[in-house]
């Protein structure tokens, strides 16, 4: 498969000359149904913190075991990256969006009335599920309904509801758990998500009507097949890089291990700590679709966003690891500032690359790989800081050993940013 430049500094697959999508009010609607449940996973997905203390005490288990719970959804979201891009190519973004909805729905339900921790785990394990079928087709959803030079910006609007549902979901959930009681709080959340699957499949469609040349739906191919033809394109492995280096740095402080460095490493107090977090992820929100709108305009401006970002945080986490005697409190707030401003920013980016090279109709494998390196690189990066925390002597500097993984991690991603990027500009040239 080659490669052609457009005028708008992307590249596209040869043969996808299919009309461009004009966008409009019936595609903000349907986008903006779909975004809910997308809200609605990221409320899924963690609203168990706020509810880990009484989980504890409800299913008789230690803090370790209950640790697995939030893990073991993530690996469940991580490891279906793959096969839910793959099914959104074969079934499209509408039906693939209800399934997902309808497993969080049971996956709330089972967690509602578990009577024991593997019931609970059963729970998790279908919210995980649900969870990895939504994302990847709200932008797949962006990619069919508005035109190129829009996409960005909606993929940002995207970023935007899933980083608000991030910070809103402790409050609503904190609140019910302490008002109508655990098995209500996670029936209701079960219902809403099963009105939202309703919602869908009344309101969105795969495409806009009187687009009928326009499929949404790819031509069955091996999976094999579809990863060779989304890794042998250079955007998709420009993206799979970007996030890798820029997404995951602050996924692993906000799963696990921001709280704990900011209050234990750099000696905060622990509501300043609990705010300041919170702070810096709904502080960043504002960037994603002003990175959106400008890349919608100039694309080109893409590659210097992503090599600025990837170069910033390697060169941040680099100093936080190698500081003598500890970081200063300033350098730790600037590098999760910066680590913020990078995961808000990476759906737009990343996912705009995945886009390049690849035919309309078979874009949920390219963009399950992208986000698949992001949530690999944070889920063993946070294992690792686990690990090595538990081996060294418990200390504010300890954490500069257990990030050592993340800063190499971030460093590598960045180096191999840079050699996709030079290796496109290679191929482009003529």
């Amino acid at each position: 498969m080659t490669q052609t430049e457009t005028s708008g500094g992307r590249t596209t697959a040869n043969g996808d000359s299919s009309a461009e999508p004009v966008g409009g009010s019936r595609a903000w609607l349907v986008w903006g149904v779909a975004v809910g449940g997308y809200f609605l996973a990221m409320l899924h997905r963690n609203g168990l913190g706020v509810a880990a203390l009484e989980a504890q005490s409800r299913f008789d288990v230690g803090p370790a075991l209950l640790s697995l719970l939030p893990m073991l959804q993530l690996l469940i979201y991580v490891l279906l990256q793959v096969p839910a891009g793959l099914l959104a190519d074969r079934l499209g973004p509408r039906y693939t969006l209800v399934m997902g909805a309808i497993a969080m729905a049971l996956g709330s339900l089972l967690f509602a009335l578990a009577p024991g921790i593997e019931v609970a785990v059963a729970g998790r394990f279908f919210i995980g599920l649900g969870d990895a079928l939504v994302f990847l087709n709200v932008i797949r959803l962006a990619a069919l309904w508005f035109p190129r030079s829009r996409y960005a910006l909606v993929s940002g609007l995207t970023g935007v509801v899933g980083g608000s549902g991030q910070v809103a979901s402790a409050a609503p959930m904190a609140w019910a758990l302490d008002n109508v009681g655990w098995v209500a709080a996670f029936l209701a959340t079960g219902g809403l998500t099963m009105l939202m699957a309703l919602l869908v499949l009344l309101v969105v469609r795969d495409r806009p009507e009187g687009s009928a040349g326009r499929s949404t739906v790819a031509e069955p191919i091996s999976v094999w097949e579809a990863l060779k033809e989304a890794l042998r394109a250079d955007g998709p492995r420009i993206g799979m890089a970007h996030h890798a280096a820029v997404m995951a740095p602050f996924t692993m402080m906000m799963v696990l291990w921001g709280y704990p460095f900011l209050v234990n490493g750099l000696g905060l107090a622990e509501g300043t700590a609990a705010l300041g977090l919170t702070g810096l992820a709904a502080g960043a929100l504002w960037v994603a679709p002003v990175a959106g709108a400008l890349i919608g305009r100039r694309p080109g401006v893409r590659v210097h966003l992503a090599l600025i970002l990837g170069g910033s945080l390697s060169l941040g986490w680099l100093l936080l690891v190698a500081w003598p005697g500890g970081p200063p409190v300033a350098l730790g707030i600037t590098v999760l500032a910066v680590s913020a401003l990078g995961q808000t920013v990476a759906p737009t980016i990343s996912f705009d690359f995945a886009r390049d090279g690849i035919p309309a109709s078979r874009t949920g494998v390219a963009s399950g790989l992208v986000n698949m390196s992001g949530f690999s690189t944070a889920v063993v990066c946070t294992v690792a800081a686990g690990l090595l925390l538990q081996a060294l002597p418990d200390e504010p500097t300890s954490y500069q050993w257990a990030f050592t993984p993340m800063a190499v991690g971030t460093t590598l991603a960045t180096v191999a940013l840079a050699f996709f990027i030079r290796a496109r500009s290679r191929n482009l040239a003529p």
